[in-house]
C-alpha cells in the first residue's frame, strides 16, 4: 500500500434507530455470555492449579473469614 493514497476517516455520528439500537445490545449481551464462561472457567482452573500445586488457592478468603 502506498503511503500517497492513504486517506485517515473521522467517525463523528452513527444514525440509528433506537428498537435497532435496542436490539443491537441485546445480541451483544447474548454473543457475551459463551465469553464469559470461558473466561471463569479459565479463572477456576487457574485457582485450582494453585490450590492443587501450592495450597494457596483460597488462602486470601480463609484469611477474611477468621
Amino acid at each position: 500500500m502506498n503511503s500517497q493514497n492513504v486517506t485517515e476517516v473521522v467517525v463523528v455520528d452513527i444514525k440509528m434507530k433506537f428498537w435497532s439500537m435496542v436490539i443491537f445490545m441485546v445480541k451483544w449481551v447474548i454473543a457475551s455470555i459463551p465469553a464469559f464462561i470461558v473466561l471463569a472457567l479459565i479463572g477456576t482452573l487457574i485457582m485450582a492449579f494453585f490450590q492443587g500445586f501450592f495450597g494457596m488457592g483460597t488462602m486470601w478468603w480463609q484469611g477474611r473469614m477468621h
